[in-house]
């Protein structure tokens, strides 16, 4: 686990986020760890209630708690209306990001046209092109690639080897994890003689604000329009969204899940990991959708959206599935029934 130097008092801490603050205001603090990992130097919390028994046996110095669990234990404590947004809020003051030192490596390579403000980091083996255009105190990390015409903004970090191709517009303090590919070419094909037959791809990828992509996640270029990132969208690792598609701002998108072209996703969305999700499709605002969850229809109203088979043992998994194969024949047979039932009877003399 991750150790910094400096030390803040827990009193220090309240005065500075707030909360109730029960026990020795003078406890030092470190750094946040997990309730089954803290040491006396730890900020710990608690945010759901089968957490309680590691709550009893912690080390931890302190602890976040809500206002529910304010008696569960005798530690400092500080109480507050939301524990695990508390511990961000204090995780990110005890490990504030490092921020390289403005500068060019020699070995980066930057068109003559390109605009690069002499706050920006570039590293190693860079590839800048024609007409970029680069806001202060931007980060491009070691082997990243930008493509002519790119526009990134202000305060925007992209880790080691990001792609992004060309004329796509990036917003102001967005974080590109490694790996990322922003505006690819779509899966853009037609059928022409039996042979596909490729779709030029001639839009854009336009993003946000304060987005946040993960490692090897994809985003390709529209087919005409743009493909649409809007503010505050978090994407996780190993996510494919489609051309065309537009992500509505504030909406999470956990690993692995796959979005197919044109499709529109509301605002403050939560999609589960491994989710897949058809093309074409509208998804209102404030939806949740389940892991692994398949979505070939259109949402329309705000909620939790589920369709993953649960897990079973393989022999019983295989026996459901002789019944499923026999679903219409079953229905069909429950219709002629109601049917009958709903006749009148004759009446015997």
């Amino acid at each position: 686990m991750p150790s910094r130097e400096r030390s803040h008092s827990l009193g220090s801490i309240a005065e500075r986020f707030g909360g109730e603050l029960i026990g020795d205001r003078n406890i030092s603090i470190t750094q946040v760890a997990p309730l089954e990992l803290a040491q006396p130097c730890h900020l710990s919390f608690l945010s759901q209630p089968k957490y309680r028994s590691q709550l009893e046996q912690t080390k931890a110095g302190a602890v976040i708690v809500g206002r529910e669990s304010r008696n569960l234990t005798s530690l400092p404590r500080i109480v507050c209306d939301d524990p695990y947004v508390y511990f961000a809020k204090v995780s990110a003051f005890l490990n504030p990001a490092k921020t390289p030192p403005p500068g060019i490596h020699p070995s980066a390579t930057i068109a003559a046209s390109a605009q690069v403000p002499a706050s920006a980091t570039i590293g190693a083996h860079a590839c800048i092109g024609e007409n970029v255009m680069l806001g202060e105190r931007v980060v491009i990390g070691p082997g990243c690639c930008l493509g002519d015409g790119v526009k990134i903004g202000e305060a925007s970090v992209l880790h080691p080897r990001v792609v992004v191709c060309h004329d796509c517009v990036i917003g102001d303090r967005v974080i590109f994890q490694s790996g990322v590919v922003i505006g690819a070419d779509g899966f853009g094909l037609a059928m022409d003689e039996g042979r596909w037959l490729k779709i030029p791809q001639i839009g854009r990828v336009t993003i946000g604000n304060d987005v946040e992509i993960g490692a090897n996640t994809t985003v390709d270029r529209g087919a005409m329009g743009d493909t649409v990132i809007e503010d505050g969208v978090k994407l996780d690792n190993l996510i494919q969204i489609g051309h065309n598609v537009r992500i509505g701002a504030h909406t999470a998108i956990a690993g692995c899940v796959g979005i197919a072209g044109s499709t529109k996703i509301g605002r403050y969305c939560r999609i589960g990991g491994a989710a897949m999700i058809s093309g074409h499709l509208q998804i209102a605002d404030n939806v949740t959708i389940s892991g692994a969850t398949g979505v070939g229809k259109t949402i329309t109203k705000p909620g939790i959206y589920t369709s993953a088979y649960p897990c079973e043992p393989h022999h019983k998994w295989l026996r459901n599935v002789v019944h499923l194969h026999h679903l219409h024949e079953l229905a069909k047979k429950i219709h002629e029934l109601e049917k009958q039932s709903k006749k009148p009877k004759r009446k015997t003399k």
